[in-house]
């Protein structure tokens, strides 16, 4: 019986994917949930649970959180990469460590093919596929809701005829979620005019009353909240979705172009993500130059959308992390943030390495390195060859 390998979350797709390779097309699947910091304890024996009800030959949990962050989101913050300036890359940043991990494992357990359960529409499709055919070039890569042409009522009913149980209504939307960010798809995503529901949003809103917190920075790197250090920065991005999360901080919808080439739009939420990069990117303004932060616009930009676009293998991203690394060694200091039920406003930073310095100035008020007569010599020759080109061209 031929090996295969599903990239398995217990969602609807995956749930069709088990059932119909293990029945209909007599695979020995092996079921691997690859947890990037979305589901707890009782989730994951929920889904284990599912999975050996469909048959699978085993279910297996790959733990890569600190990998998670290590290798992909560390560099995200550094970066303050939000595609088309709003979305964390939530779900195209995570696929692409799942699927490097799901190729390692197909490897070390000699499987014949890897499966997943993306649709012929999306990024997902290509993200997993890019991925394999690179860690894996020889193993089989079987996608069925694609190959069939699913729609999701057609997998519901399919389930429902052989007798499997689950919440087909929550399954009318499409949930993915991470520790940095949880996406939404629904029939309202399908469209160009209409919002999600209050309801099918994963976390409700409970919190009402305005609340101050502080992030603290070293390096670039999240090391505390509320004066609290955490040893490893995952544990205070999870501190920070816990504080935040429940004001409904962090939603929207972002519309983006697919790697297919069609319009895509898709729910979000992601308060701490959110909250990070833009408490990072003040504290950047505070402690880098002018073309320090210019370049890193420009190669952030690119970064998040290679990486978006499932070319995290390709060498020009570790040249590209190097880079971020290196700007990232005087971004240290507290950043003040305060919450409000769906909003948060940044109230300022203290930093040693602040370069907006009393020492030097104060902007609009007064100059303490340089006189006006040193400014009227700067601005004569700052504008020169402006002047110049008026003057050749004055006939024109």
């Amino acid at each position: 019986m031929k090996k295969v390998v599903l990239a398995y979350s217990g969602g609807l797709d995956t749930t069709f994917c088990a059932l119909h390779l293990t029945k209909d097309l007599g695979y020995e699947v092996h079921a691997v949930i690859v947890n990037t910091g979305g589901f707890s304890k009782e989730e994951l024996e929920t889904i284990e649970k599912r999975a050996k009800s469909l048959g699978v030959a085993s279910f297996h949990i790959l733990e890569v959180l600190d990998t998670y962050y290590q290798e992909v989101i560390k560099f995200l913050v550094f970066g303050n990469v939000l595609k088309n300036a709003t979305y964390p890359l939530s779900v195209s940043a995570e696929r692409i460590l799942q699927a490097k991990s799901l190729a390692e494992y197909a490897k070390s357990i000699g499987a014949k093919a890897v499966a997943h359960g993306s649709t012929g529409a999306g990024n997902d499709q290509v993200r997993f596929d890019m991925i394999f055919q690179t860690i894996v070039p020889d193993i089989e890569i079987i996608t069925p809701i694609r190959d069939l042409k699913l729609s999701r009522q057609e997998e519901i009913d399919y389930l429902k005829k052989h007798g499997v149980s689950m919440n087909f209504e929550k399954a009318a939307y499409s949930i993915n979620k991470g520790i940095w960010g949880t996406s939404v798809g629904g029939k309202e995503t399908l469209t160009s005019s209409e919002y999600l529901p209050e309801e099918a949003w994963p976390t409700q809103v409970t919190e009402t009353e305005p609340k101050e917190i502080k992030l603290t920075f070293v390096q670039g790197e999240l090391k505390g909240v509320n004066g609290v250090a955490y040893e490893k920065p995952v544990e205070a991005i999870q501190k920070v979705q816990a504080i935040a999360a429940p004001y409904g901080i962090g939603r929207d919808i972002h519309v983006g172009d697919t790697i297919i080439g069609i319009k895509g739009r898709v729910g979000f939420e992601a308060a701490a993500p959110i909250i990070i990069i833009k408490g990072h990117q003040l504290l950047e303004k505070h402690t880098l130059t002018k073309w320090q932060m210019f370049w890193k616009n420009q190669l952030s930009e690119f970064y998040g959308n290679h990486l978006h676009e499932g070319h995290y293998l390709d060498p020009v991203m570790r040249n590209l992390e190097a880079f971020l690394a290196d700007t990232q060694k005087y971004v240290s200091g507290d950043v003040r943030v305060l919450l409000q039920p769906y909003r948060f406003t940044l109230l300022g930073i203290i930093s040693d390495h602040d370069l907006m310095s009393s020492k030097f100035g104060s902007y609009g008020e007064m100059n303490k390195g340089y006189t006006g007569e040193d400014v009227k010599g700067f601005t004569r020759i700052l504008g020169n060859q402006t002047a110049i080109f008026h003057k050749v061209n004055s006939n024109d």
